[in-house]
């Protein structure tokens, strides 16, 4: 999401009912797991909630630098500030500029050809022309904090060191960059800060607005067929991908059950140039398949308020109750 759709954003006015608080699971049988029927009870009296079975996790995806390459995982646990695998982290490191205001994809593109893999508790970055980089995920506590910038925001994060700052200035070339890394005894930017009328309480770190988006396979499969150079998954960035439902269905879940996490839907999430940058060549096109998504997935215009003329693929999702996911899990919605 760039500039204009979280300055949008920001402005928010959905009305959002507290959260349920959930009971536990009342009687679950084994055949009605199976169908997605099974009754919930709900705080309220007299009040049940099923599970229907709307798709399965097909992928999980840690993406640890903001706009960096993600990293694929068969399992994950998922944290009130997102998906966890070991050290890897969700967006719990970012490329800044030496003022702290953060660096993405939308100024530096050629970011999306930086892969991580994950050895010996270190990241190893690799990138076209570049040696590795091995970078500790547990700095030293004299290693300077920064006070970094995130769309508007302040917050924090503690410097990597002079040999990530080197490399990533190496690679990019355009300026002089430092990578830091966020630690949970921060301060993460807060609901409240990133929708002032959101009636939600969660937290990120160095994500663009939630801890988790969802996308299904099925509308990445209907975006191609309008597209003329198909697009890979890679340019949208969800960390839940969804499989056996029908495209865009996920416009429709509000709260989830995947493994025993609960999920609650915030809002669609309104796309910008960070999707036209080709994840094979770090090219941005600054096009497509922005004005493709234009010409069919606007928002209703009562919405216009919160979206303008952003187009909307994929959900945010927060996290209601924190817990462990895998790929192959059902997706379940709670439903009355």
């Amino acid at each position: 999401m760039g500039a204009a759709g979280s300055s949008a954003l920001a402005r928010l006015g959905l009305p959002a009912p507290p959260g349920p608080r959930w009971l536990g699971v009342a009687a679950l049988g084994l055949a009605a797991v199976a169908l997605g029927a099974v009754a919930w009870r709900r705080a309220r009296p007299g009040r049940r909630r099923r599970l229907q079975q709307v798709g399965t996790v097909s992928e999980l995806w840690i993406y640890p630098v903001k706009s960096c390459k993600g990293v694929s995982v068969d399992a994950a646990e998922c944290t009130a500030l997102g998906l966890r695998s070991g050290h890897l982290r969700d967006r719990f490191w970012l490329v800044i500029k030496e003022d702290g205001h953060m660096v993405t994809g939308r100024q530096e593109p050629r970011l999306v050809l930086v892969s991580i893999t994950y050895e010996d508790d270190c990241l190893i970055l690799r990138a076209p022309g570049m040696d590795q980089l091995v970078l500790p995920t547990k700095l030293h506590s004299s290693n300077k904090l920064h006070d970094c910038r995130v769309f508007g925001l302040d917050i924090q994060g503690r410097d990597c060191g002079d040999e990530a700052a080197q490399w990533f200035t190496s690679f990019l070339k355009t300026d002089a960059f430092r990578l830091v890394q966020f630690e949970k005894s921060m301060k993460a930017r807060t609901s409240h800060e990133i929708f002032p009328s959101l009636d939600k309480k969660y937290q990120v770190a160095y994500p663009d607005c939630s801890p988790v988006m969802i996308l299904s396979e099925a509308s990445l499969a209907d975006l191609n067929t309008r597209m003329e150079k198909k697009v890979k998954i890679d340019n949208f960035r969800p960390n839940i991908v969804v499989t056996g439902c029908s495209a865009f269905e996920e416009d429709t879940w509000d709260e989830l059950l995947i493994g025993n996490v609960e999920m609650k839907k915030i809002l669609a999430c309104p796309r910008c140039i960070m999707t036209t940058v080709d994840p094979d060549t770090g090219v941005i096109d600054r096009k497509e398949p922005l004005e493709t998504l234009k010409s069919y997935r606007l928002c209703d215009p009562s919405e216009k308020s919160i979206y303008k003329s952003s187009p909307l693929f994929g959900i945010y999702y927060s996290v209601e109750k924190i817990g462990s996911l895998k790929v192959g899990d059902p997706v379940y919605q709670m439903v009355l």
